[in-house]
């Protein structure tokens, strides 16, 4: 649990979203609202240290991970 809230807290530095999570299908996504082409290269080296990549999900770019999303 300390490696995920390391990375809402990386992300809350780019937003503060109402709903800042969806799970679905086995990938927790994280809230568009926080566009990955904002975030900081090093701030995304972290992110992707700690479980969450960034890419094209159903036509939205967005920041994802395998490591937390179990449903």
């Amino acid at each position: 649990m300390e490696d995920l809230i390391k990375a809402l807290q990386i992300l809350l530095k780019y937003g503060n979203p109402r709903n800042p999570t969806h799970c679905e299908h086995d990938i927790m996504y994280i809230s568009n609202e926080i566009d990955p082409n904002d975030v900081s290269l090093e701030d995304k080296e972290k992110l992707s240290d700690l479980g969450f990549s960034s890419g094209d999900q159903d036509g939205e770019f967005v920041f994802y991970s395998y490591r937390y999303g179990s449903c």
